[in-house]
């Protein structure tokens, strides 16, 4: 008796569309030949305290939050969001430094979601943290798009770069307490986080997948100048495609995309690629060749100038322009 097993990709076939979704939001200036994003301010992060975070993680030091938007000592997060609303903007990803309890302070703003999103008709998805249970019926409450966080399958990487004083299990209890709630929840895992090497990745994705979560977001460890970590390279491209193949398999039926950070040059390249062939839903910030290489592999292609975690809301939202690609 012969046994067959279906690839990633045939498993991704089965259980979606053959659809290849691409993602631009305005979290930076970019392009290829294959696309170029009409309206970069579309969709934009915001930080609810500036640049500062009580952490200082090995891989970030807070630079990432010195590209964010920060809401103004004489503003609130209405304001600010009318004011981006008024420049192009439909949808802001609001996230911050984080405290030392590994959560962004998120509460005090969160009374100001409901108008953004009734009287401005923005999405607001947010990048939460670990949450605690008050911030988990808070998010609840305000009705947000969205929650994202980092999922850290390692102790060991909790406690070293992260510095902080939890272990796995309570990543595990935070995406409890927004299932809880019954949350859109977008986990990240963050391949390579442990200084460049896989620790805790696998642990990670058995995590999120005995949750009921929205969509798996893959992105890869991008040392940033002035860290630590500035001068370790990320992991090698055959391991992370193997961890693309190995979540394809253990969530068939949940999307999987390939998020904004990542290596770019030729590894990017190899990367978007095997993204296609093993399975994932969508990539953000397409290599280039990219796009044409699904329509290759019998996928149509379609672009979103949002972010890649705003999964569910496809051709039926108006409030984004969906192009078709000839």
């Amino acid at each position: 008796m012969t046994t067959t097993t279906a690839t990633p990709f045939e498993v991704r076939r089965a259980n979606f569309p053959d659809t290849m979704d691409f993602y631009a939001p305005g979290l930076k200036r970019w392009q290829t030949s294959e696309w170029t994003p009409e309206n970069a301010k579309r969709f934009l992060p915001v930080s609810v305290t500036g640049s500062a975070c009580a952490l200082g993680c090995d891989h970030c030091q807070s630079k990432v939050l010195e590209g964010m938007v920060s809401v103004k000592a004489e503003e609130d997060l209405f304001a600010l969001a009318q004011r981006l609303k008024a420049q192009g903007s439909e949808g802001l990803l609001v996230s911050g430094g984080s405290t030392r309890s590994g959560g962004v302070p998120l509460l005090p703003h969160l009374r100001h979601v409901p108008r953004i999103r009734e009287e401005l008709g923005m999405k607001v998805i947010v990048h939460s943290g670990v949450v605690s249970p008050e911030l988990a019926v808070g998010l609840a409450d305000a009705g947000v798009d969205g929650v994202m966080l980092d999922i850290i399958g390692a102790d060991e990487t909790i406690r070293d770069v992260y510095h902080l004083d939890l272990s796995v299990a309570d990543f595990d209890r935070a995406l409890g307490l927004l299932a809880e709630q019954e949350l859109r929840i977008i986990p990240h895992i963050v391949m390579g986080l442990h200084y460049g090497k896989f620790l805790g990745e696998y642990r990670a994705l058995d995590i999120i997948a005995s949750h009921p979560v929205s969509t798996i977001i893959l992105v890869a460890l991008m040392p940033l100048v002035g860290t630590p970590m500035a001068h370790i390279p990320p992991p090698p491209v055959e391991d992370m495609t193997e961890f693309f193949r190995a979540t394809r398999l253990a969530a068939p039926g949940t999307t999987v995309n390939l998020g904004c950070a990542r290596p770019l040059g030729k590894a990017k390249e190899d990367l978007d690629q095997a993204a296609v062939d093993l399975g994932l839903n969508g990539i953000a910030y397409p290599a280039e060749g990219a796009i044409a290489y699904a329509e290759s592999r019998g996928l149509e292609a379609k672009l979103y100038e949002y972010c890649c975690s705003l999964t569910w809301t496809g051709d039926a939202d108006v409030a984004y322009k969906t192009v078709e690609v000839a």
